[in-house]
Parts: C-alpha cells; sequence; structure tokens
C-alpha cells in the first residue's frame, strides 16, 4: 500500500515516502483454464501493418444496429429531428464515421519488462531516512508516459521508478478516468471465471483496457484467456462487430487456431470473411499461397457501393418499387455475390485440404453452404427470369 507523508515541493516536484507491497500482495501469472498463449515475438510490427489492419477491419463487419445499440448510460433519451433527404443522408455519413472510430482497435504490442535503471549513486545520502522517496513530475498537461518518477533508495541510490509504481504514483496525481489503483476483483480468476461463464466478453475486455496498459503482462494474461474461452465455447458473434474483435481474431491467427472462427463464418455465410482470415494466416506464416490475387479478383467482382446510403436504404427501404432490389431482399443475395461466393468457395476448401486441423468438420459446413447457395442463385434465376429481370 502507498503511505503519504513529508510532503513538500521542489523545482516542481512533488517528494513521496513510499514503501512496497508484501510480495504476497503480487499476483502470480496463472490461468483460469489450461495454458494462456502468449505472443513469443512482438506482435505490433504485423499488427500495424496496412493489409493486416485492412483486413481485420473488414472481417470485423460495421454493424450499425450494434455499434449503435441502447447500452445502460445516464442518458439514453433518443432525440427526433425533421431533415430533408439530403439532410439524412449527410448524417448517415456522419454516423459511419462515427462508428468507425468506435471500432477503431486498441494496440496490440509486446509484454514491457521492467528493468532496473540506475541515475546516479550517493553515498552521502545513505541511511537519510529509513524510507525510500518517490519523486514524481506532476506539471500540468502531460501524458502519463511522458511523467518521469524516480526512486531515492535508502542507500542514496537515485533510479528509476518500476513500472507498477509509475501507474499507481500517476494514477494518484494524474487520474485516468474509469481506472483505480488496486485490481478490481472481477480480475480475480474466479470472478473472472464467472464474467466469462456469463459470456460478458465485451465488459471484461473494456475494463481491462482502462484499467491496464495493452505492454502489462496482465493485459496479456487476462485478454489471452478471454479469447481462449470465446474460441473454446464458439461465441465469437459476441464480439462482432466491436473494437475487440479484430485483436481476436488476430490472436487466432497468431496461434494458427483459426479453424473454430473459420466454421462459423462459413455457417454464418461470411465467406468473404473466411478468405480474409485465411489470408491473415498465411501472412503471419509465411505460407506460400498467393492470397493477394483471390482477395483482388474478389474486390474486382464486388461493386463500389456508399456503406452509408447501403444502411440508409436499408433503414428506409427506399428500394422496394425496385423488382430487382425486391428479388435481392427476399434472396439475401445479389448476381454478383453468387460468383464471389464462388470464388470463396474454392479458396477456403484449397485451405481445408491442406492445413485445416478440423477438416471434417469444415468440410461438411463448406458443402452445406455449397448446396444452398445453389438453391438460393436457382431461385435468383427463376424470379429474374419471371420478371424479365436481367
Amino acid at each position: 500500500m502507498l503511505v503519504l507523508v513529508n510532503l513538500r515541493k521542489l523545482c516542481g516536484l512533488r517528494c513521496v515516502q513510499f514503501v512496497h507491497p508484501s510480495k504476497n500482495q503480487m499476483k502470480l501469472m496463472c490461468t483460469i483454464k489450461g495454458i494462456t498463449l502468449e505472443y513469443e515475438k512482438d506482435p505490433e510490427p504485423l499488427f500495424t501493418d496496412a493489409e493486416t489492419q485492412k483486413l481485420l477491419k473488414s472481417m470485423t463487419q460495421l454493424q450499425f444496429s450494434k455499434v449503435f445499440r441502447q447500452r445502460t448510460v445516464a442518458d439514453n433519451t433518443p432525440t427526433t429531428k425533421f431533415m430533408t433527404t439530403e439532410e439524412l443522408e449527410q448524417a448517415f455519413r456522419a454516423s459511419f464515421k462515427k462508428a468507425e472510430r468506435l471500432l477503431e482497435m486498441p494496440p496490440l504490442v509486446k509484454i514491457k519488462e521492467d528493468e532496473q535503471r540506475i541515475i546516479s549513486k550517493d553515498p552521502a545520502l545513505k541511511d537519510f531516512s529509513d524510507s525510500k522517496f518517490v519523486i514524481s513530475d506532476v506539471t500540468y498537461g502531460l501524458r502519463q508516459s511522458e511523467r518521469k518518477v524516480v526512486i531515492r533508495q535508502i542507500d542514496g541510490t537515485l533510479e528509476y521508478a518500476p513500472m507498477d509504481v509509475v501507474k499507481r504514483i500517476n494514477q494518484i496525481y494524474a487520474p485516468m478516468t474509469g481506472r483505480s489503483l488496486q485490481t478490481p476483483k472481477m480480475f480475480e480468476d474466479v470472478h473472472l471465471k464467472r464474467c466469462l461463464d456469463e459470456h460478458k466478453y465485451e465488459f471484461v475486455l473494456d475494463r481491462l483496457l482502462m484499467q491496464y496498459e495493452p505492454y502489462e503482462k496482465e493485459f496479456h494474461r487476462i485478454s489471452s484467456t478471454v479469447y481462449q474461452h470465446i474460441n473454446e465455447n464458439k461465441d465469437f458473434d459476441a464480439l462482432r462487430s466491436t473494437r475487440h474483435f479484430g485483436p481476436m481474431a488476430f490472436f487466432l491467427a497468431w496461434h494458427k487456431s483459426i479453424d473454430d472462427l473459420l466454421y462459423d463464418m462459413i455457417q454464418r455465410d461470411y465467406l468473404y470473411n473466411g478468405v480474409e482470415l485465411i489470408a491473415l494466416l498465411y501472412k503471419m506464416h509465411d505460407i506460400s499461397i498467393d492470397y493477394r490475387e483471390t482477395l483482388k479478383r474478389i474486390e474486382n467482382c464486388r461493386p463500389k457501393r456508399d456503406p452509408a446510403l447501403e444502411e440508409l436504404r436499408k433503414a428506409l427501404k427506399t428500394d422496394q418499387s425496385n423488382i430487382q432490389e425486391e428479388i435481392t431482399t427476399a434472396i439475401g443475395k445479389r448476381s454478383e455475390d453468387f460468383q464471389v461466393d464462388e470464388i470463396c468457395i474454392k479458396f477456403i476448401d484449397q485451405y481445408i485440404r491442406e492445413h485445416a486441423q478440423k477438416k471434417v468438420q469444415l468440410e461438411l459446413a463448406l458443402q452445406t453452404l455449397k448446396e444452398c447457395n445453389e438453391e438460393k442463385k436457382q431461385l435468383f434465376e427463376g424470379l429474374s427470369k419471371a420478371h424479365g429481370v436481367q
């Protein structure tokens, strides 16, 4: 615990006597179930790569209904406005940009190891006090990462403070909203397990981002535990269209555990996302398959549309008078979607044959989807022909 005494200003710095917590108060690295998977090297260069970010953002999916769903907040009152069509389109575009900001993925970096960094040794100050002194920069307006915190040891040594001390001192003098000095009870193994069993994944990960920095061991341990629990329970849709879906997909691809997520994508007819997931795996592990050519062919088949206006048309159902749109709405696919599906199925089938660990499950799911798509395609062509739509 922290003991604050003898406060005084010294050249813009504040001195605080500090006593370290006992060793039995330190949390041990442990897992709730099984082995906690970790990154064996720094994932940041690959995670921040432009191509990787594009794949992860596409897999996340931007679903307005989920991003802007009602939440338990102080003021949840809806606002009603009268708008022209042009104003409504502008509002939807603004909402789309806001949704993209809300889905920005948290950074993914390697664990930062603590190391002793001595500034100077001053034997003349030895035994000046029977307690250590923590000296912190409390200059207004600095970010927490920019604040210097040093410790004057009993033997006179002046050194940079360990990361846990820096974090606590910063939280005392420059508190971050939502972060507590003590570890929240929900991150203790018993309570964390209960939260995960209740499928409160997004809640846990949101709280995790507030309490820990991405380079801390506990951040990596808890996030790994959550991702593994989701993978074991195949509850991937709980994180879809949230800022945590991309890091989860990255984590599973890194550890070559994408089969269950791919199975979920096939079942939900998210074949393009399945191709992107496999492409991410190939990119990470330098598998010599030209996934970029497949992605390029798919992009050429998909027409360019304004996603904000697409959402607006869905909400207002403005194209119901168009027979082609009615057929598309009834079937759930456009003619170009069937072309994309053929490319995706071929690419996914190659992965299943050559690299998948759960071949039987994936083959059955893909075969079922192929048959379903064939029926939809025949129905789409029959309705189009019957109504004279080419």
